[in-house]
């Protein structure tokens, strides 16, 4: 039996029977709520043209966050807020201090962009809201990451970010909008089923609660696609067109969704957000991975995208797999037999193929904490600081006994099919000084451990290259003589 997709929007719950379980939130918002300021511009969640904010009950409070709706499955808005653009407008006809703020600085231009833009701020101005300082130019940048513009220079848009929280403030009423979507929680597992075409088999979305439920339905549906984020699923459906089949959402899970800290290690759940498992992380690593993280995807993308997913997608080009293997992290992965943990650098087989079994699913991810004497970093090369993929994604990590390597760690992303160690590299470190002359040796046998790729992003040349100067690079931030790391000489800007 079907369950209806229901969701809280401009002040009303909305049920939904007919559509299918791959129709996106920005298609329903389009062409069945008719509120049309939300746009379509790329449908791969890079624009931010179709940014909406979504509200999730997470325990006794309310999760805000913008989102792409372009590449978000309508089913998993089930038991959520959304709001549009046409939210914003105040019950007496004014204008939100958001839409003030761009009007009064000249935030746009064409206007195709600026609801996006306009959305995106809003989710910024509850974030800031009742703080006493207001926000550095950092932090607006990166809440506007996942926004292009191709008109306004983004200088208006970034003094309109400003301004807003200068205006009088109007408050969000938190309270009645978790009352709201009390309503719609239910602790059973909720399934949405599509009759499709006449003659044709139903396609379901399952929402299973708990692990067993996740295990059982995995065991009956081997084939059916597995949902996190779907920052890479959405593509299949908006871009590839593919038939996803029956889909198992990981959203309503939440034992995949903890972050536990014991015996030196730091356990994350496979639904844990990037934002998230980030935050985590930082803690323990700030100097080597906050730049990482402000550079990981755009915000909105960070929201939703799972460390799990970006782990179990398994792409050459991504960034979190590097920074893990060299830290010797752990995948934990689930299946009928019972739990399974790989060191993640064993995870990657061969392009997009990975060592998971029919009925296993990732389970958590996770990392030691830091050896006081490790040295540690990870350079991203793109074309873009923001929002754009690796040309080459290294990470690299020692420990020296005096001034000999006792143990040395290489993995680049970018480089070859799958993210893995520089075997040939490594072995030229270990036992040895760390001058100059080791360094020069190692830079050489990375030739031997990548044959690199060439795509638009970057000649095989250049990837090579760049590999072997960020090894430099780490040598200069590192070797016996170094300054801090701050006055270290950058060999490359990584921008």
């Amino acid at each position: 039996m079907s369950d209806p997709i229901r969701f809280y929007h401009r002040g009303a719950i909305h049920s939904v029977n007919d559509a299918p379980p791959t129709r996106t939130i920005l298609e329903h918002i389009r062409e069945s709520l008719h509120c049309s300021g939300t746009k379509e511009g790329c449908a791969e969640g890079d624009c931010g043209a179709c940014m909406v904010v979504v509200g999730e009950l997470q325990g006794d409070h309310i999760e805000l966050k913008a989102i792409n709706s372009c590449i978000q499955l309508l089913p998993a808005l089930n038991g959520k807020a959304l709001y549009t653009v046409e939210n914003l407008k105040q019950s007496d006809g004014t204008l939100h201090p958001v839409q003030q703020a761009m009007v009064a600085c000249h935030g746009s231009q064409c206007g195709f962009c600026t609801p996006g833009f306009v959305m995106s701020l809003w989710s910024f101005y509850l974030q800031h809201a009742g703080k006493s300082t207001p926000p550095e130019r950092r932090e607006i940048n990166d809440a506007l990451s996942g926004n292009l513009c191709r008109c306004t220079g983004y200088r208006p848009i970034i003094e309109a970010a400003q301004y807003m929280m200068t205006l009088p403030p109007v408050a969000f009423d938190h309270a009645h909008l978790k009352w709201q979507l009390s309503g719609l929680q239910s602790d059973a597992m909720w399934t949405y089923s599509w009759q499709g075409k006449q003659g044709s088999q139903p396609q379901h979305f399952y929402a299973p609660r708990t692990i067993a439920e996740l295990l059982a339905l995995r065991t009956a549906h081997p084939a059916a696609s597995i949902l996190a984020g779907s920052t890479d699923v959405g593509l299949w459906v908006t871009k590839q067109f593919r038939d996803l089949g029956d889909i198992i959402y990981l959203g309503h899970v939440n034992e995949l969704k903890e972050i536990k800290e014991q015996n030196g290690i730091l356990e994350i759940g496979a639904v844990v957000s990037l934002n998230h498992a980030f935050t985590a992380l930082c803690r323990h690593y700030p100097e080597a991975l906050a730049e990482l993280w402000q550079r990981f995807a755009s915000h909105p993308i960070r929201n939703v995208g799972t460390l799990g997913g970006n782990l179990a997608n398994g792409s050459p080009i991504g960034d979190s797999m590097p920074f893990l293997i060299v830290l010797g992290a752990e995948i934990v992965l689930r299946g009928n037999s019972g739990q399974r943990v790989l060191p993640l650098e064993n995870f990657y087989l061969s392009y997009q193929k990975k060592d998971l079994r029919e009925d296993e699913f990732v389970e958590a991810v996770r990392v030691p904490f830091p050896n006081p004497h490790l040295c540690f970093r990870t350079y991203k090369l793109a074309k873009r600081f923001d929002q754009d993929i690796s040309a080459v994604c290294a990470a690299f990590s020692l420990i020296l006994d005096g001034d000999i390597v006792s143990d040395a760690r290489i993995a680049f992303g970018g480089l070859a099919a799958i993210p893995k160690r520089a075997a040939h590299a490594e072995a030229a470190l270990v036992g040895k000084i760390w001058n100059e002359g080791t360094l020069n040796t190692a830079r050489a046998m990375l030739a031997q451990d990548y044959a690199p790729l060439s795509d638009m992003r970057a000649s095989s040349q250049y990837r090579m290259r760049a590999a072997q100067n960020l090894l430099r690079r780490f040598w200069l931030e590192t070797r016996l003589d170094a300054p801090l790391a701050t006055d270290a000489v950058n060999v490359f800007s990584g921008s």
